[in-house]
């Protein structure tokens, strides 16, 4: 067994704004396992809010967890382990998505097959950023033309106000108009309730798909404010970093959105799934700034999912790795042993 790490930065090509701040690159640590010839590729993308900020805290999290041992264990009781100590999960799921990867070329069967779901289906959402209207009109025809996009996320929660948001939407409306897509809505908990209030009705009226994350990690015992008239069903995402964390609002939310890098891995994102679908919720996966590698890790689970947000390999100039194009709407992954994606060689030395 050998496990690499390699160090990769990933230039947007447009920069990400959302209600906390602008994002114009990610480092990502790519995880190399190899093992009986087979080679299983993991990636893991620094998140201040998951734990480890910068690519070196993520590899030194890593280091740390594989010095402890990992030959011989499942990967649920790997992952169980380093949920105990405290490994971050945006570090974590570099190791998780490679071993999951391995064992599906192990077992020569594509990775979606192995985890019991049929092939990705649904189309993916595609995001737009806050930006004031000017650069909505320009950029939404970049991202169109040329594109079999289906749906369209705007980001919304903007520092200047809901009238800010307003401005920024009604162009969306506008620039939109020509294309076939389906429009949703993402907050990132950018309001406070009374503006919720407000914001859900007007987004309604104007044919939004659904809201996500409404309201700041934290208030989400003011969920049952919103919902009980909600003109939109409510999806939250900074809310459920965990299973365990849905049966606290499940009452109040119609659905959540999971991520790999939130939650640590494949194999709590299976947790998530199953929990919400006991608690009668539908469930979405989204990404943070990721590469192909982790979106066709996470692509593998979307033939059981209800709302797809894989789409920041999209945004990358250029993407360092390969798998998991757009396919009529749909990120798919490839139809080959494991998730499919692998870390271009040139960008990494010594293999």
């Amino acid at each position: 067994m050998k496990i690499s790490f390699h160090k990769v930065e990933l230039k947007k090509r447009f920069p990400l704004a959302i209600s906390r701040g602008i994002r114009y690159h990610s480092e990502n640590i790519f995880v190399r396992f190899e093992k009986d010839g087979l080679i299983g590729w993991g990636e893991a993308a620094p998140g201040d809010t998951e734990g480890a900020s910068t690519p070196e805290a993520v590899q030194q999290a890593l280091e740390e967890f594989v010095a402890t041992g990992i030959e011989g264990y499942s990967i649920q009781a790997l992952y169980d382990r380093a949920r105990e100590m405290k490994t971050p999960p945006c570090a974590y799921v570099g190791l998780d998505i490679a071993l999951w990867d391995w064992t599906a070329k192990k077992a020569q069967m594509p990775l979606y097959q192995l985890l019991g779901f049929p092939k990705a289906h649904t189309p993916t959402s595609v995001t737009i950023g806050i930006n004031p209207p000017e650069v909505v009109k320009e950029r939404i025809p970049l991202i169109m033309e040329g594109s079999s996009i289906k749906s369209l996320k705007i980001k919304l929660g903007a520092p200047d106000g809901i009238e800010a948001d307003k401005a920024m939407f009604e162009q969306v409306l506008e620039s939109a108009k020509n294309y076939a897509v389906k429009i949703r809505v993402d907050a990132n908990g950018g309001w406070d309730v009374s503006q919720a209030k407000h914001m859900m009705q007007w987004l309604a009226d104007r044919g939004v798909d659904y809201i996500e994350q409404p309201l700041k990690e934290g208030e989400e015992a003011h969920l049952k404010e919103l919902y009980d008239q909600r003109p939109l069903p409510i999806y939250v995402d900074e809310s459920c970093r965990f299973c365990e964390n849905i049966p606290h609002f499940a009452a109040h939310v119609d659905g959540v959105n999971m991520k790999l890098m939130k939650c640590g891995g494949i194999t709590e994102a299976l947790r998530i799934i199953a929990t919400a679908r006991a608690h009668g919720l539908k469930t979405m996966i989204g990404c943070m700034s990721e590469s192909s590698v982790a979106i066709a890790a996470a692509a593998a689970l979307t033939g059981g999912i209800d709302h797809i947000d894989l789409d920041s390999h999209y945004n990358l100039a250029p993407d360092p790795s390969n798998g998991a194009p757009m396919v009529d709407g749909v990120t798919l992954p490839p139809d080959v042993p494991g998730h499919g994606a692998e870390l271009k060689q040139e960008f990494y030395a010594g293999y």
